[in-house]
C-alpha cells in the first residue's frame, strides 16, 4: 500500500460546532448543489458529526441537506471473501472507491425536480453489510454531507473521489477515547471484548495511522467535542 507523503501544515482549525454550522450553511446557500466531506480515522466520530451539521441545517431550512456516508461502499462479505480480504475488512482495498466517487459527481449535478431522487447505498452495522438504495437524497437538497476515512487518500483507486468534494474537513479526536469506540461498537455488533480489541489493534489502527497522513491535505480540522450527539 502506499503512504501518504508529508505535506506542509496549510488547515485551518476550528474548535466551535456553531462555527462548522455557519460553514455548512454558507455552502449549502452557493449556487448549485455543494458536497462536503468529513474525513477522520475509524472511531474519530465521523458520523455524529456529519449528523449533527446535517440536522443544524435542516433546522434553519427543511429539504436542505442530506447525510450520504462513504460506508455505503464497502464490498460486500461474498466479495471479500473472493478476494481473501475479509480479514482486513475496513481497510482501503475494501471498499469501492470508482463507484463512490460516481456517485458524487452525480449528486454535485443537483438534478431538477422533474429528476427525482439520486439514491444511495447505506452500511447496516446490524448486519454488517451494504445495503443498496437506502438512502433518498430529493432535488432540493442543496448540501450532501459524507464522511469516510478514505476521502483524503492520495493513492491510484482513491484519487478520483477528492475532487468530487467542494470542502473536507478532518474530524480530530483522542486516540484513547477513539479506540475505546471501537471496542465498545465491535462488542455491541457481536464480537467478545477480547476478539474486538484484537481487531482494534490489528485492523482499525494501521488503517488509523494511514488516515491520519491525510490530515494536512484537509481543508480545515475540526477540533470541538461541543456538538450534539
Amino acid at each position: 500500500m502506499t503512504e501518504q507523503p508529508e505535506q506542509p501544515e496549510r488547515a485551518v482549525r476550528i474548535e466551535r460546532f456553531a462555527d462548522l454550522v455557519e460553514r455548512a450553511r454558507w455552502l449549502a446557500h452557493r449556487p448549485g448543489r455543494a458536497v462536503l466531506g468529513i474525513a477522520g480515522a475509524p472511531g474519530a466520530g465521523k458520523t455524529t458529526l456529519a449528523r449533527a451539521v446535517v440536522r443544524a441545517v435542516l433546522a434553519g431550512d427543511p429539504g436542505a441537506a442530506a447525510h450520504v456516508p462513504m460506508d455505503g461502499f464497502h464490498l460486500a462479505d461474498v466479495e471479500l471473501d473472493r478476494l481473501g480480504l475479509r480479514d482486513r475488512k475496513g481497510a482501503p482495498e475494501t471498499f469501492d472507491p470508482a463507484g463512490y466517487a460516481a456517485l458524487l459527481q452525480r449528486l454535485r449535478a443537483a438534478p431538477g425536480h422533474a429528476d427525482g431522487p439520486v439514491y444511495a447505498p447505506a452500511f447496516d452495522r446490524e448486519i454488517e453489510q451494504p445495503i443498496a438504495g437506502a438512502v433518498p437524497v430529493h432535488p432540493e437538497c442543496r448540501l450532501v454531507v459524507s464522511e469516510g476515512n478514505y476521502l483524503l487518500l492520495d493513492t491510484p483507486s482513491w484519487r478520483t473521489v477528492r475532487p468530487a468534494f467542494d470542502e473536507i474537513w478532518f474530524h480530530e479526536t483522542d486516540d484513547a477515547l477513539r479506540q475505546e469506540r471501537l471496542v465498545a461498537r465491535h462488542v455491541r455488533f457481536g464480537k467478545t471484548p477480547g476478539a474486538a480489541r484484537e481487531w482494534v489493534q490489528r485492523t482499525d489502527e494501521p488503517n488509523a495511522r494511514l488516515v491520519e497522513r491525510t490530515r494536512r491535505s484537509a481543508d480545515l480540522v475540526v477540533a470541538c467535542t461541543d456538538f450534539p450527539a
